[in-house]
């Protein structure tokens, strides 16, 4: 259904707000060009979304910003690229808009989306679910359907009376399990992934960083792998590590085989936990906010765990630090009790060895592309004209 009656080719508008957004984004994109050759793609994403054949009308590290009060300073840009991204939706009348990630822009677009008759659907779920509940009103209202990647997602909206559907999980396509589980893991080498976004760098790497001087002193063998983020200059992660601690960098593409080497990683929260759980490494989950963005926070989350692990396993697998406690100190506390207690190691390991069970079979991209096409194809052909 690349093109339409008249021969026009069709259009779709993809929105993804981060780096895994960017990632998952691609995969949906090849999927839909496998079943819709001539369809073209525009919209907001990173390197690996132009590399699968999108126009990228906008980058989506434009957007990195994390949490409330930093939303505040990027405000007069977030607002430039939504008059922006209004007009080009004008002209270009796209078949659909797919939105990844990144709700509080994304609803925008939604609402956008609606105004102008265009089908709606949400790929990689905002969660809802944890945070702002009431939010799921506004789904049911501007969403044609929701494709769930996490296992406890289609239940809840279900109950919500919103339509959704669980695809599994795109990581199980785009993790290579068979060659990372040949890999023995080094117990000498740490992982340090300390985020893509730059207030999680400003906040958590020079902790990291004092967090390996001071697991060095303790374990003068130790080495450390600095992950670099797609959207992360390698300048900026020399910039901000100690100089007195040999690292490596690892580049994006060999990120997972780094992970799975290191006997553990420190790690900024996000889908990299995901990630570092599938992989099987255990991992310390760390996370900062500014004091205002946290204390909001606080009064509206409604989860036990922050990390998707922990949330999928209904335990706490992996150790949460978050504001004070994401220091060196506790850190390094945390990787020291790891390397003196023989059994720890493992004993996570062997606890993350059921989540690949939970996560679906691969295929979500092809799932989600059937799902969409198969949904517009149903739809009768929009005038296009905008709502009242």
């Amino acid at each position: 259904m690349g093109d339409t009656a008249d021969g026009q080719t069709r259009t779709i508008w993809i929105n993804a707000g981060e780096a895994s957004g960017d990632m998952h984004g691609a995969a949906l994109i090849r999927a839909l060009r496998e079943r819709a050759p001539a369809m073209r793609f525009t919209g907001m994403g990173g390197p690996a979304m132009a590399a699968a054949g999108m126009d990228l009308a906008f980058e989506s590290r434009m957007l990195s910003t994390l949490g409330l009060t930093e939303v505040v300073h990027a405000l007069p840009r977030i607002v430039r690229m939504l008059a922006a991204t209004w007009r080009r939706l004008k002209e270009l009348r796209p078949a659909a808009v797919i939105l990844l990630d990144a709700p509080d822009y994304n609803f925008f677009l939604a609402r956008m989306a609606r105004r102008l008759s265009i089908p709606c659907y949400f790929y990689i779920s905002p969660q809802v679910w944890a945070w702002r509940t009431g939010r799921v009103r506004f789904l049911k209202t501007h969403a044609r359907e929701i494709l769930c990647i996490l296992p406890f997602e289609q239940e809840f909206y279900e109950r919500h009376g919103v339509r959704a559907e669980f695809i599994g999980h795109p990581l199980m396509d785009e993790i290579p399990f068979g060659r990372l589980d040949a890999i023995i893991p080094d117990p000498d080498l740490v992982g340090v992934l300390p985020g893509s976004r730059r207030k999680e760098l400003a906040a958590l790497l020079a902790e990291f960083g004092e967090a390996a001087r001071q697991l060095r002193r303790f374990r003068p063998e130790l080495r450390f792998a600095v992950i670099r983020a797609p959207s992360v200059a390698p300048e900026t992660l020399r910039a901000g590590w100690p100089a007195d601690v040999p690292m490596t960098l690892v580049e994006p593409e060999d990120r997972y085989a780094a992970m799975r080497r290191a006997s553990f990683l420190i790690a900024a929260s996000g889908t990299v936990t995901l990630e570092s759980a599938l992989i099987g490494t255990p991992t310390i989950v760390a996370y900062r906010l500014s004091r205002l963005t946290f204390a909001l926070a606080r009064r509206t989350i409604d989860v036990k765990h922050i990390s998707l692990p922990n949330l999928i396993l209904d335990e706490q697998v992996f150790p949460e630090l978050l504001q004070e406690q994401a220091g060196a100190g506790t850190i390094a506390a945390v990787g020291r009790a790891w390397l003196t207690d023989r059994t720890a190691l493992p004993g996570i390991r062997q606890r993350l060895a059921v989540l690949r069970s939970r996560m679906g079979e691969p295929g979500a991209p092809g799932r989600a592309a059937r799902i969409i096409l198969d949904d517009l194809a149903r739809l009768p052909e929009r005038t296009a004209r905008p709502l009242a």
